[in-house]
């Protein structure tokens, strides 16, 4: 299965469309996401491809999310996550600690933002979230933002402790994407309840980056996102 896999994204692969994704995806000297390789695959065709071969053992998913090849790593995460979905809770076990054993290749946003909340956040619902904590003060940016992202699944299930927390160490966070990624979560959690974004706001908003605060505030009112905007 995994030799007619590699077989059809090569059928596949659009230079053209690999160069603009490399441009995209800041894989330059000195980027974020240096060195980085694409094939120049849609998303939509990635995820059918994950779809149709989901069925290959967990060695085969290891190959692929150790490639080269951005392409590859994202295909493996999609067919984790849906062997994930319909797993027992020892082979849950078993992806989840395949999952944070293979953190230096989830090294990209999009495949962060795919997988962490699906795997690392699901697992996690009912269990000891001090893993989070530990990866939220790695310095390793990917790492940072899987332990934000994980927690959109507790936000779901209208649990903000963790992600606030989470929001709180990572508060002055010189990255970019980092800040997105609580921003993200800030705005997420104001879906389920504004008051509670806007306690955590009160009381951050001057000192926040300002990419995480217009991430925070997007679906505010006008007149609040001028307040909060102000400093």
């Amino acid at each position: 299965m995994l030799n007619q896999l590699k077989k059809e994204l090569k059928q596949i692969a659009d230079p053209v469309r690999a160069k603009h994704e490399s441009g995209y995806f800041k894989t330059g000297k000195g980027q974020y996401g240096e060195g980085d390789i694409f094939l120049g695959i849609k998303t939509e065709y990635k995820r059918k491809l994950a779809k149709k071969y989901q069925g290959i053992s967990l060695k085969d998913v290891r190959y692929l999310m150790t490639s080269k090849f951005h392409d590859y790593r994202f295909i493996a995460l999609v067919i984790l996550t849906n062997k994930y979905k319909k797993a027992d809770d020892n082979l849950k076990k078993e992806i989840f600690n395949f999952y944070l054993n293979h953190t230096k290749y989830i090294n990209n946003w999009d495949l962060v933002d795919i997988s962490a909340h699906k795997i690392v956040g699901d697992y996690l619902l009912d269990k000891n979230r001090s893993v989070l904590y530990k990866l939220s003060k790695s310095k390793d940016l990917w790492e940072k933002r899987i332990s934000a992202i994980a927690t959109f699944r507790f936000i779901n299930e209208n649990d903000f402790k963790d992600s606030l927390k989470i929001a709180e160490i990572l508060l002055k966070d010189e990255h970019d994407l980092i800040h997105k990624a609580v921003g993200w979560m800030l705005r997420e959690i104001g879906k389920k309840d504004q008051k509670i974004e806007e306690r955590f706001l009160n009381k951050y908003y001057q000192i926040m980056p300002r990419t995480m605060l217009r991430y925070s505030i997007e679906r505010f009112s006008d007149s609040k996102r001028k307040f909060y905007m102000k400093k």
